[in-house]
């Protein structure tokens, strides 16, 4: 079978069985798309089946020589992997040549997280004289109290909203809806948001749901939430590399810190395996070593 039918089988299968989000898709397509460049640049073309693990790994130490990274090339080789794992279970081969292909270690390189003093800075840089300091004041305070994705914050519509019982309904990624706990600052900056000034804005047919829109009435965009916080922090004057995924991380970092079980944060961040929400936890040593002394039956 041609690289063009088997990849195009194996779309189907990560959007109906395994119920992955679009962009998600097209990570993985982009990744064998080009092992099937490397596999087509020579005199023969080599077919999906006819891979070896001699040439998977030459074409991850092509990807090396180039220049790319430990984390692009871990997740070339993920993608990959997931490819031939498919179609071993499809039977379009019988041998994964991928089976003893490692990735590059990678490091845990934290980004940067800010402090309650930091994020204080940053709300108060807010200009609420103008027309949208209600709205991005409700969009900081919806981040941070909830960790969200930026994908997540922009969808975010009104009708998941159940600011009486202090949950949110949040669709996360491959579609999967989590219910979140809002915190009681956040509720109010959007109901002063919503009563206040989204009222006045002309909502743009098939926008009227999405609880966060510019000022031509329709959905913010990820750009524009990057767009904001910058300025913010420049306003603030906070040099940290900030963003977005800052207040999602301080989140994490904030309830591990507090004391709040691993578990419960990965199920408010919509993590599927507790080493992801381990990423996002940079614990300091004193805090570790007060949890082995409070729960450890031999401290």
């Amino acid at each position: 079978m041609t690289w063009d039918l088997l990849i195009t089988q194996f779309k189907h299968y990560l959007k109906l069985e395994r119920a992955l989000a679009e962009n998600s898709i097209e990570a993985y397509v982009c990744d064998i798309r080009k092992l099937q460049q490397f596999a087509e640049q020579g005199e023969t073309a080599i077919l999906p089946s006819d891979i070896t693990q001699e040439n998977i790994t030459d074409f991850i130490q092509l990807i090396s020589e180039l220049g790319m990274s430990a984390f692009s090339q871990a997740r070339i080789i993920s993608g990959i992997k997931a490819f031939y794992k498919y179609l071993l279970f499809e039977g379009d081969i019988k041998i994964d040549p991928t089976q003893l292909i490692e990735a590059p270690r990678l490091g845990r390189k934290l980004p940067d997280t800010l402090d309650l003093h930091e994020i204080d800075k940053l709300l108060q840089a807010i200009d609420h004289s103008k027309p949208e300091g209600a709205r991005n004041r409700a969009i900081l305070e919806t981040l941070y109290s909830c960790g969200l994705r930026v994908s997540e914050l922009i969808s975010l519509r009104i009708s998941n909203l159940y600011t009486e019982a202090g949950y949110i309904r949040v669709i996360g990624k491959g579609d999967k809806e989590r219910l979140v706990p809002i915190g009681k600052e956040a509720i109010k900056y959007i109901d002063i948001y919503q009563n206040e000034s989204r009222v006045q804005i002309n909502i743009k047919p098939g926008n009227e749901d999405f609880l966060f829109l510019n000022r031509r009435g329709a959905m913010l965009s990820r750009v524009m939430i990057f767009t904001i916080i910058k300025n913010l922090a420049r306003v603030a004057g906070i040099n940290k590399n900030i963003s977005p995924h800052t207040f999602r991380h301080s989140f994490a970092t904030h309830l591990i810190e507090g004391g709040a079980d691993l578990r419960a944060v990965q199920e408010m961040l919509g993590h599927e395996s507790i080493t992801t929400t381990e990423i996002y936890t940079h614990l300091d040593r004193a805090y570790l070593q007060q949890i082995i002394q409070d729960f450890h039956p031999r401290s």
